[in-house]
């Protein structure tokens, strides 16, 4: 510390006192600077006129003027009044305001002389003064009683000094800080209490700390105030311009002014990246996309950002980014066309395979769409397949580069348009990549019987389908014992309509079913035809009453079913007619005018004759509960439809073996309506020699 620059002594001890005048130099006031966390309330050292504090009595602390090093007057107060007993000298600053602090810090620079360098003073000399304080709203108190005040503490120096260390230049300055805690009221009086000392003080600071502002993890928090006691005070930061609460920021203001526990973070809006505790926007070229981001990035492929501040880049043109992408996935495109179209067809399914396009748009998520139409024989008419069609997985988001479709109608046309999409296919206006496969199902294959058979031989011969789907390369022969086609069959394949099947065993039932192959694929396979071996070479082909009994059998109507289409649509089910055969008792008919005396005084009464064909089912077939009807398998395939063969359940009686004649799919309306007369007319006759109709099914739970 600077020595005194300015001295007078006054040696002489009249009047019971010594005075000495000092004033230890500080430091200019220009080169003070106090820590940014502390706020100055009162500074003696920066007044530039008089302090105007309130002394008393008059005689106690006075105020003087000094030069400090630049030359600048510094008022202090001192007071040294130690040659009289019983001092009480009094000095009071004036109000301070304590801005909102709760605690505030008083730090006093003083010089104190020893008491035992004054000759002849009596023991009444101190080396101790005190500090008080009182708290008031009013800024303007000219008196405050002495026991209004609260005591602060007694101050002690550190360093005394004699008239040899004024002489040799070696007086030391005094530093003591203390602090007024829980202050509530607008400001305080400070007060210096003299017993009898000689004491100067060269300058009075009052203060208070606080936590500066400050900016952390793009968070500003602003100066606050330390608390009253040694609590934290807890302060929530504001996020800078540009940046968002991550999670919410936060920080404790230490009591000494310090800031601790930083809790949460700001993060960068879109658009703009961190950089030295600020946000600034993103360069062209480059965006970010999400706040959680951290810098901004470079625009992914077929894409860029002109603009500074981009949250995303823009897609070239032709290039598309679908709502679910991320913002730093490449632009892509949608795919081109499927490939190297394949089909096969099998009766009246077709197999669809092709080749993914050659371009994929640049993603991974290609699937394929079909759309069928059926068309007319010379393919300028063509009209949706509609619901009767079934696709196998399904008809759209294909996963695979194939797909089955069932339910096709026999010698049909269809054309079948497969298209490859991605995810941005939706996003663009040109038409989609998309490859056509033309297809014609083929009809089944008619079979009879030729000739003959023989113990272990059969001669089959058939007719090949009316408009095969291209030319028939050969047709297969399928036979097998019968009920045991799981464990045993045999496949025959020949370019000829007719076969002999050679190798059977004599006296067993055998089951045959032929299909065409074209060029386009297998056709569906005819009817099932049981032909039983004979035990010897006869003909039995020949026997008249064979020959009978397996004609009526195919041929012969049965139950009719009047919801058969939907029946086959929905559910596949056949439907159909059911006839049982009666013992061979004959009776005779009469024909007159096209109506049949039958036997009894009955009537035969022409279906053909009936406005509605539905009518005369209802007049003369039994309904029949389609649950009572047990269909077992496919023997032969009718003019209508297939002919299967059954049980049927009558109430009250055993179940009897019948044939079931069903009407096909993409039936005629004459061909409905001779199926429905065949019904009629079966229903009118109960004779021996007849096969007799049981009933109808009308009601069909498909």
């Amino acid at each position: 510390m600077a020595l005194p620059r300015v001295l007078w002594i006054y040696p002489s001890f009249s009047f019971l006192s010594c005075l000495i005048l000092f004033h230890a130099l500080s430091p200019s006031r220009a080169l003070r600077n106090y820590p940014e966390n502390e706020v100055t309330l009162l500074d003696s050292m920066s007044a530039l006129a008089d302090l105007g504090w309130e002394a008393y009595p008059n005689e106690g602390w006075e105020e003087i003027s000094v030069m400090d090093e630049r030359n600048t007057p510094m008022r202090t107060y001192q007071v040294c009044n130690v040659m009289e007993a019983n001092q009480n000298n009094w000095l009071r600053t004036r109000h301070i305001s304590r801005e909102g602090a709760q605690r505030v810090y008083i730090e006093i620079k003083f010089t104190l002389r020893d008491c035992n360098s004054l000759p002849g003073v009596p023991g009444t000399c101190k080396e101790t003064f005190n500090m008080y304080y009182y708290e008031s709203n009013n800024a303007n108190l000219w008196f405050i009683k002495e026991s209004q005040y609260v005591k602060i503490d007694t101050i002690a120096a550190d360093e005394s000094f004699t008239q040899v260390d004024v002489g040799d230049r070696v007086m030391k300055l005094n530093t003591e800080v203390r602090d007024i805690s829980n202050l509530s009221k607008k400001g305080f009086y400070l007060a210096f209490q003299d017993l009898g000392a000689c004491i100067a003080l060269v300058s009075v600071r009052v203060f208070y700390k606080k936590c500066p502002l400050t900016v952390l993890n793009l968070a500003q928090f602003p100066d606050t105030i330390t608390g009253g006691d040694t609590a934290l005070v807890e302060v929530y930061g504001v996020c800078v311009n540009s940046s968002e609460e991550f999670e919410a920021p936060k920080m404790y203001c230490s009591a000494d002014g310090g800031w601790l526990v930083p809790i949460g973070r700001c993060v960068c809006k879109p658009g703009f990246e961190e950089n030295k505790d600020a946000c600034q926007p993103c360069r062209p070229g480059t965006y970010k996309a999400s706040a959680t981001d951290a810098y901004c990035t470079k625009c992914p492929p077929h894409s860029s950002s002109p603009q500074e501040q981009a949250v995303e880049c823009v897609c070239e043109k032709g290039f598309y980014r679908a709502e679910s992408d991320p913002r730093s996935m490449a632009c892509t495109r949608p795919p081109s066309a499927p490939e190297n179209p394949i089909s096969t067809v099998n009766e009246t399914c077709v197999m669809l395979e092709w080749s993914p396009p050659r371009d994929t748009g640049g993603r991974g998520d290609i699937t394929y769409s079909l759309h069928c139409r059926k068309c007319s024989g010379d393919g300028k008419k063509c009209t949706p397949c509609g619901s009767s069609v079934h696709f196998v997985p399904r008809q759209f988001g294909l996963m695979s580069a194939s797909v089955l479709v069932t339910d096709l109608q026999p010698d049909s046309n269809y054309s079948f348009t497969v298209e490859s999409q991605n995810g941005v296919s939706d996003l663009s206006p040109t038409p989609r990549g998309t490859v056509v496969i033309n297809v014609t199902t083929s009809q089944t294959v008619s079979v009879v019987l030729k000739e003959r058979r023989s113990k272990d031989s059969v001669t089959l011969a058939w007719q090949g389908p009316e408009r095969p789907n291209g030319a028939i390369v050969e047709y297969e022969v399928i036979y097998y014992e019968k009920n045991q086609r799981e464990q045993n069959y045999t496949v025959l394949k020949t370019r000829s309509n007719m076969m002999t099947v050679d190798g059977l065993k004599p006296g067993t039932t055998y089951v045959f079913r032929v299909r065409a192959r074209t060029d386009g694929g297998y056709g569906s396979y005819g009817g099932e035809i049981e032909l039983e071996t004979s035990h010897e070479d006869v003909f039995a082909i020949g026997d008249p009453n064979q020959s009978t009994i397996l004609a009526v059998s195919i041929a012969g109507g049965i139950v009719l079913l009047i919801f058969l289409v939907t029946c086959f649509v929905v559910s596949g089910r056949h439907c159909g007619y059911i006839k049982a055969k009666q013992d061979p008792d004959e009776e005779k008919m009469q024909f007159q005018h096209g109506r049949v005396k039958l036997p009894g005084s009955r009537t035969y009464i022409h279906p053909h004759t009936y406005e509605d064909p539905n009518q005369a089912v209802r007049d003369f077939a039994k309904e029949i509960d389609a649950s009572n009807i047990r269909i077992e398998r496919v023997i032969g395939a009718g003019e209508f439809g297939e002919v299967c063969s059954g049980r049927l359940r009558v109430q009250g009686k055993r179940e009897i073996y019948v044939a079931i004649k069903s009407l096909k799919a993409g039936y005629s309306d004459k061909q409905r309506r001779d199926f429905l007369s065949e019904a009629s007319i079966m229903g009118q006759f109960d004779h021996p020699n007849i096969i007799r109709l049981e009933g109808v099914v009308t009601r069909c739970e498909c």
